[in-house]
């Protein structure tokens, strides 16, 4: 048996904790993770406004049936199906549907074209790309002076995409399919926000601008955003599903990853290949060592590790090779107080986690050091 097959087997994400924001699939996003090894720290950003309770909803329904717009065009499937349910339950849906029939019903991409279908309905067109741009282009392209045009936000304002119509002579009507709101119990969020500064995530997910603005906004309630920000252009990977997700982060100057295509599927795959590649490999004492943010990969064996022994081990890979003194250790170390000996007592633990002792190396009266290989010395000697 080689060396690969006597390995443990552990997902690309093992070692790694990723926050979630999503309010909607959160359950589906977080089993993602988790199945390829994340550890996952839930808090919804948002809660969802529920359809029948809303009466903006209710009066944009009935403004349609009783003044039927030219061109309706839908968003998100789930905003659309939730849409005819709701007039389902106000007594409204056949109506809904019968002016919808004669309308030009434009879809946002093909779960929205889905939607529309399984309502006994045809869309008229719907862009390749999923992008609201092209279908704002393919609008202002045919002109849309004078007509009534209803647009199904997706939880939302949609303030560009409405302008422009307006600006080129289209009557518009917003119609909100569904609103968020803050969430009733902001300490999930909190909690998140304090895993976020004190660097005890990895990446922090997104999947909607709403949420994003929403964890900015309660950052700052706390007087945290300017510790944040910092945190999320350098240490805590923003990972977004799409570009008007990234935009409310962008704004405050935070660069974001987005996947190719706009789905969480791909969201997970994009963290796979990001975070692993942001984690610090080095050559100590004939290993091969990797250093993620809960756990440590050895010759490719997970070796889980306690929050103190990861502030020690993070404070030796800074400069791998050198003597780190105890006193410069002791500052590291989450609530150590002022005694050196607790220096010692996660020394011991971390080698034990490591399950290779000679990983790290003491220096007598001096402090501590990662026991570089040889060959890597030359390469790190001035790090």
């Amino acid at each position: 048996m080689n060396d690969e097959e006597q390995q443990p087997e552990h997902g690309p994400l093992a070692g790694f904790t990723v926050g979630v924001t999503a309010a909607r699939r959160a359950d589906e996003l977080g089993a993602l993770l988790q199945r390829r090894g994340a550890s996952v720290l839930h808090a919804p950003a948002l809660r969802i406004v529920p359809l029948a309770d809303d009466s903006e909803l209710l009066a944009a329904t009935k403004e349609i049936i009783d003044e039927v717009p030219d061109v309706v065009v839908a968003t998100t499937a789930i905003g659309f199906r939730g849409w005819v349910e709701a007039a389902d339950g106000w007594g409204l849906g056949e109506q809904l549907l019968g002016r919808l029939r004669g309308v030009r019903l434009l879809a946002r991409g093909p779960k929205v074209k889905g939607a529309i279908r399984a309502a006994g309905l045809t869309e008229e067109w719907s862009p390749s790309s999923e992008s609201l741009a092209e279908v704002l282009d393919r609008l202002l392209e045919e002109g849309v002076d004078g007509d009534r045009i209803a647009v199904q936000l997706h939880g939302e304002p949609l303030p560009g995409f409405v302008e422009s119509l307006r600006a080129a002579g289209a009557e518009v009507l917003q119609v909100p399919v569904y609103r968020w709101m803050p969430p009733e119990d902001l300490g999930p969020l909190d909690r998140l926000l304090d895993a976020a500064v004190t660097r005890g995530l990895d990446a922090v997910t997104f999947t909607s601008a709403p949420a994003a603005a929403s964890l900015l906004a309660r950052a700052a309630d706390r007087g945290l955003l300017d510790e944040l920000l910092p945190v999320l252009a350098h240490d805590v990977l923003a990972a977004c599903v799409g570009p008007v997700t990234a935009l409310p982060l962008q704004a405050h100057g935070v660069e974001t990853v987005q996947p190719e295509r706009f789905r969480l599927g791909p969201l997970v795959q994009l963290l796979c290949q990001e975070l692993p590649a942001r984690a610090r490999s080095l050559p100590v004492a004939g290993h091969q060592v990797e250093i993620r943010g809960h756990a440590v990969l050895v010759d490719g064996g997970l070796k889980p590790v306690p929050p103190a022994g990861m502030a020690l081990l993070r404070a030796l890979s800074r400069r791998p090779g050198w003597v780190v003194s105890r006193a410069d250790l002791l500052r590291v170390l989450p609530g150590a107080g002022r005694d050196e000996h607790a220096v010692e007592t996660a020394m011991a633990r971390l080698r034990t986690a490591l399950g290779a002792p000679k990983l790290i190396q003491t220096v007598v009266k001096r402090g501590y050091r990662l026991a570089l290989d040889p060959a890597a010395d030359a390469k790190y000697a001035d790090a």
